[in-house]
C-alpha cells in the first residue's frame, strides 16, 4: 500500500505539471480523475475495497495511466528545452546539411 501512496502523491502533482506544459484540458481531466483516485484510496483504507471495474476503480487506474503519460510529457519537454540538447541538435543539423 505504500507504493500506492507514492503514486497518489505523484498523480496529485500532475495537474500542476500539465498546466506548466500549457495543456489545461488534460489538467482538468486529471483533476477529475484524481477525485476518484482519492475516493478509491479512502475506500480501500477505511472500508471494504470497491468492486473491480466500478467507477472509482476505473478512475483510479485511469488517473495512474494519465499521470504516467503526463510525467513522460514533462520529462520530454525538459529535455527538449535543455541547452545541451539544443547544442547537440544544432551540431547534428550542421553535419547532416551541407
Amino acid at each position: 500500500m505504500d507504493v500506492a501512496f507514492v503514486f497518489l502523491l505523484f498523480a496529485t502533482i500532475t495537474p500542476v505539471m500539465l498546466l506548466q506544459l500549457k495543456k489545461p484540458v488534460f489538467a482538468v481531466v486529471q483533476t477529475i480523475l484524481l477525485i476518484g483516485m482519492w475516493l478509491y484510496c479512502f475506500q480501500m483504507v477505511l472500508y471494504t475495497p470497491p468492486a473491480a471495474f466500478s467507477i472509482s476503480w476505473t478512475m483510479f487506474y485511469a488517473s495512474l495511466i494519465g499521470a504516467h503519460v503526463a510525467w513522460l510529457l514533462f520529462v520530454m519537454a525538459i529535455i527538449k528545452e535543455s541547452p545541451g540538447f539544443q547544442e547537440s541538435l544544432k551540431e547534428q543539423k550542421e553535419t547532416l546539411l551541407p
